[in-house]
């Protein structure tokens, strides 16, 4: 009877251990199983060169959301970001998205400037006013090459 109490013990703690990894492996691996806070937008930009998926969306410095997906609309020869934002945050149809460097070499990232309008912007729905990444290496070999403007 000893034995079985303590074999019974044991396969407690590891059920206990194997619902624990697998809890971490979902939070720290950011999916969402159990209801999705997130509403989606698309916006088109003509260059997104940097950045990746899963990538932070933020408005004032706040993080909002995170870059789903980014395909190539083969009509328009751009690039169509999806992004996940929380529910909780109104955009309106004017708001302006921004491909950012965090730092000088850093992660890119979308910066959401917010606008005034009074629509509101649903899933699905695109984003129009859109300012693409800067181009360091561009811009330098625009400066060696003597192609700047002064």
């Amino acid at each position: 009877m000893k034995k079985t109490s303590v074999e019974t013990a044991v396969g407690v703690f590891v059920l206990i251990g194997l619902i624990s990894v697998a809890y971490l492996t979902i939070k720290l691996g950011k999916m969402d199983w159990f209801g999705d806070d997130y509403y989606t937008l698309d916006a088109r930009f003509n260059s997104v060169s940097g950045l990746k998926a899963g990538a932070v969306v933020d408005m004032a410095g706040v993080e909002i959301g995170q870059v789903a997906d980014i395909q190539l609309d083969n009509q328009r020869q751009v690039a169509i970001v999806n992004l996940k934002i929380k529910k909780g945050v109104i955009l309106t149809d004017d708001v302006i998205a921004s491909v950012k460097t965090s730092g000088l070499i850093g992660d890119k990232y979308i910066r959401l400037t917010p606008g005034g309008s009074d629509r509101i912007l649903n899933t699905g729905d695109m984003i129009i006013e859109t300012e693409s990444a800067l181009d360091i290496e561009e811009l330098v070999s625009k400066y060696v090459f003597g192609d700047a403007e002064k």
